[in-house]
């Protein structure tokens, strides 16, 4: 037999996975319902991400060295100074690094349709097909017309709205919601953002995360998140970061308004079946950063690994307990990962008395080496033991200082 999948989603995720499975054989269908998609995210993408998923220079708007973090009394840390000369943080635009991840993963075989997946239908037993019901807009229309699928296996990288999700029940998750305004400044002030970016913290711009500026190709991104039970504020939230970065702004003018939900955990179930989840699809979201977009791309590609080597190449059906393996997997490499950046978002998001602790410990080179070290190498970098005895010393002495350890 011949293996028959179907991808849901052509976002970093979606796509990953369609390359992986294309590039071993197996007849793969990517279904993404905008083509043109202008998702909102900051579009940070680490520096691994360029090499290990060999994106071209052309894809990266902005190469960001210097970072300013900003406490909430408005004192400024600037970090960056650690970075090597060939060391940044890429900035992206996501129609352009979606729709070339897209395009690749077509080139590779994988059949890409412009569609919306309305009902996924079950099999009643481990070898029956999955049908998918789905919209196929290629007629040009919002309507489409309506098609059927059948495949052996699904991939959910359908976002944090999954339809896939929904329909093996994966469970629900929290989520935070994200709040972006795209601004084009005067060239002056854009010259400021040339490779600079800066994150403020605050419970004027968010009670439990940060609010940013990112430079993009010819503007800035200027947003914010939140989680329950803040996400009524969002709007207000948005007016404070607006206000703290105003005179950087001035005479800038807003062209785009977003506002997308962010998983905060991993689903209950990521596998059902033969079914598997990826990307926000299942949660893989950082705490504390927010990050999505490499570990989208990265769960996509282990899933389908997972899926190439059990389903050998292509000619066997793999089951619910080979597509667990890929969960196993993931869960080896980076569980810790998440651990110590829920921590950091639990200790130091709490209170302005933390955030001010927070961004005083930023200044200290040690704790800027390990964050970027793992921020661009996506690994929690084991530091040499003194250093990392030094780096608790001062994150408790900052928190004293900020009188953040008081009842």
């Amino acid at each position: 037999m011949a293996l028959r999948v179907a991808v849901v989603g052509g976002g970093p995720a979606g796509s990953s996975t369609a390359e992986v499975l294309a590039k071993a054989g197996i007849e793969t269908y990517l279904i993404e319902r905008k083509l043109d998609n202008v998702k909102p995210c900051g579009g940070a993408i680490p520096l691994c991400m360029v090499s290990e998923f060999d994106l071209p220079p052309e894809i990266i708007d902005r190469r960001v060295r210097k970072m300013k973090m900003i406490s909430p009394s408005n004192i400024e840390v600037n970090i960056g100074s650690t970075l090597k000369d060939d060391e940044y943080i890429g900035m992206c635009r996501r129609e352009v690094l979606d729709g070339f991840l897209r395009d690749r993963a077509e080139k590779l075989g994988a059949k890409v349709i412009n569609g919306t997946l309305h009902k996924l239908e079950i099999p009643s037993n481990d070898t029956d097909s999955y049908v998918l019901h789905y919209a196929d807009h290629s007629n040009g229309t919002l309507e489409g017309e309506h098609k059927k699928l059948k495949v052996d296996l699904v991939v959910g990288a359908d976002g944090a709205n999954s339809r896939v999700a929904k329909a093996i029940d994966a469970g629900d998750y929290n989520y935070a919601i994200a709040f972006q305004e795209r601004i084009r400044i005067p060239e002056d002030k854009m010259a400021y953002y040339e490779d600079l970016a800066e994150m403020y913290v605050g419970d004027d711009v968010s009670p439990d995360f940060y609010a940013w500026v990112f430079p993009k190709y010819d503007h800035v991104a200027v947003g914010t998140g939140t989680m329950k039970p803040n996400q009524s504020r969002i709007k207000e939230l948005q007016k404070g970061i607006r206000e703290r970065a105003a005179a950087k702004l001035r005479g800038g003018k807003i062209i785009r308004v977003e506002a997308h939900p962010i998983p905060e955990h991993p689903r209950p179930r990521r596998v059902v079946g033969r079914v598997a989840l990826v990307g926000d699809a299942a949660g893989t979201v950082t705490k504390s950063s927010g990050e999505g977009i490499y570990f989208a791309a990265k769960s996509g590609r282990m899933c389908a690994e997972a899926i190439v080597e059990f389903s050998e190449q292509g000619t066997r059906t793999p089951t619910e307990k080979d597509l667990k393996v890929y969960i196993q997997r993931w869960d080896k490499q980076y569980g810790i990962t998440y651990l110590v950046l829920d921590l950091l978002q639990r200790v130091f998001y709490r209170t302005d008395a933390t955030r001010e602790a927070f961004v005083e410990m930023c200044a200290d080179m040690d704790v800027q080496k390990l964050t970027f070290d793992s921020y661009l190498y996506k690994t929690v970098v084991p530091a040499n033991p003194l250093v990392q005895l030094k780096i608790t010393a001062k994150t408790i002495g900052s928190l004293i200082r900020g009188n953040a350890l008081a009842p």
